[in-house]
């Protein structure tokens, strides 16, 4: 690679006679060529520079999800600032317990979601979008390798959300892998309908079309029922998405003419089934490509080549990035063909997580590994087939739910005396979480109220589908709440209730 950073590549390509006229991006509210997209990005980042931000500060951002979200994106980078895309669904109240925690010194908003800063302190500064006055780029910094680039905040499997620093080295990494293993080109048109505050929708769905000169067609909010008219006005080469999008779009008619550039679906962020995988590939004409990855090594390690997918499967590892199976008790390789906690090593790890101080926790990674907690083996031919999962984590629609979160909020009720929340098997969505609720000697709590509780604290989408209340929680030897219990009656339940269908 002889570019190190994402923005030198770009600031090297995107004005030359090759790429300036090449559609870049397209949206209800954008239309731009490589060219103006560059005049773009560069003067709204010389207008942050103005404001005062400084190479190295984190900016948060969150804005109505249009093409000027990604154009903002993007200046945040070439004003040398690290950018930390929020979800908008997030209370303002976890906003700023988020950004203090980070130390975050800037925050960029529009009027649709500047009630999530309503409870951001000092010195984190919020600044408007519509106040933010273009400039001449004649002051933009010099960015490095080592430079923060993107904070994501990513849940795991603990209570406590993650901030997983990723420098410009770690993300230039993925987008040079990805373009490798997936053949993306400058012919190629892709459909964003994932969030950018998700790792694959700023990743894989930004940085790297527009390391490869590709087109990004930036969609609103997904929506199954807007595919088909979406499809038909972009006639993408590429979608990108996770199994519970692709179920519900079975559900509606494609006119065949929309189809017809389509050479792949990308899926990953949750398990599909081989059942929904082949009925994906019968409907739309093109392979189903499934890859694997986590936040903190940028976004994707391991992806079935286009061309030679192969079903259960979640490919074969990235180029500059190693993946290799551990036996967790002794923290050595297994035999090949055994099972194993896959571990991932290489130029696209994480910094670190970030500690209270805002500094990268130099023991995030041992020994140079990102130990994910996932359990998988390798074929003979080098693919990878996950086999399980050591953490508890709920995935939900390919989101990533920590039971502890949930359970911190209800346990916090008055009248819950303990709680546990496990996952339940769900058509749509994969899993969803369900909460074990002990109530307080001589009260009801009401199951709506816990459920909004746990919706105004953390998001929607947290929101238990179902709370049980029980007389006790099940224990282990060791006294610990035996969670893997009830999953199981959860589980036991739910396939009860498939039979009887």
């Amino acid at each position: 690679m002889s570019e190190c950073t994402l923005i030198a590549a770009y600031r090297s390509r995107w004005r030359t006679p090759e790429w300036r006229h090449r559609r870049a991006l397209t949206s209800a509210d954008t239309e731009l060529d490589y060219g103006e997209l560059a005049d773009r990005v560069e003067q709204l980042a010389a207008g942050l520079v103005d404001a005062g931000v400084q190479a190295g500060d984190t900016v948060a951002l969150s804005m109505a999800r249009t093409g000027d979200s990604v154009v903002v994106l993007l200046a945040i980078l070439f004003a040398g600032a690290c950018v930390c895309p929020l979800e908008p669904r997030l209370s303002a109240a976890e906003v700023a317990r988020r950004l203090a925690r980070v130390r975050c010194r800037w925050a960029l908003t529009d009027d649709s979601l500047s009630a999530q800063f309503e409870a951001v302190e000092a010195p984190c500064q919020v600044l408007d979008r519509a106040a933010l006055r273009p400039d001449k780029p004649s002051r933009l910094p010099a960015i490095g390798a080592d430079g923060p680039a993107l904070l994501l905040f990513t849940s795991g499997s603990t209570g406590q959300p993650k901030a997983v620093l990723l420098r410009h080295r770690a993300v230039h990494n993925n987008a040079h892998g990805l373009i490798a293993h997936t053949g993306l080109t400058a012919q190629d048109c892709l459909l964003h309908i994932m969030p950018i505050y998700h790792t694959n929708g700023v990743n894989n769905q930004i940085f790297a079309p527009f390391l490869a000169g590709a087109t990004v067609a930036f969609a609103p909010r997904f929506r199954a029922a807007d595919m088909p008219a979406l499809m038909a006005r972009y006639r993408p080469t590429l979608v990108s998405g996770v199994p519970t999008m692709y179920s519900r779009m079975l559900e509606h008619d494609f006119d065949p003419d929309s189809l017809a550039r389509l050479r792949m679906l990308r899926c990953g962020s949750a398990p599909i089934t081989p059942d929904l995988h082949r009925r994906l590939e019968a409907r739309f004409g093109c392979p189903v490509v499934v890859s694997y990855g986590l936040s903190e090594a940028t976004c994707t390690s391991t992806m079935n080549p286009p061309g030679q997918r192969r079903i259960g499967s979640v490919g074969t590892v990235l180029s500059d990035q190693t993946v290799t199976l551990l036996d967790s008790e002794r923290d050595t390789p297994v035999a090949p063909g055994r099972q194993g906690e896959i571990a991932i090593r290489g130029a696209n790890l994480m910094a670190g997580y970030l500690d209270d101080a805002g500094v990268p926790d130099p023991e995030s990674l041992a020994g140079g590994w990102l130990r994910t907690g996932d359990l998988g083996r390798f074929d003979d031919d080098g693919y990878l087939f996950i086999t399980g999962r050591i953490k508890d984590v709920i995935i939900r629609g390919g989101e990533n739910i920590p039971p502890g979160a949930i359970e911190d909020v209800l346990s916090a009720h008055p009248q819950v005396a303990a709680c546990c929340v496990v996952g339940r098997p769900d058509a749509d969505l994969g899993e969803v979480p369900v909460a074990f609720v002990v109530a307080m000697r001589g009260t009801k709590p009401a199951s709506a109220a816990l459920m909004e509780r746990v919706e105004i604290e953390l998001s929607r989408s947290w929101r238990p589908a179902e709370i049980r209340f029980v007389a006790s929680l099940p224990e282990n030897a060791v006294g610990k709440i035996d969670r893997k219990a009830l999953a199981h009656q959860v589980a036991i339940g739910s396939a009860d209730r498939a039979a009887s269908v």
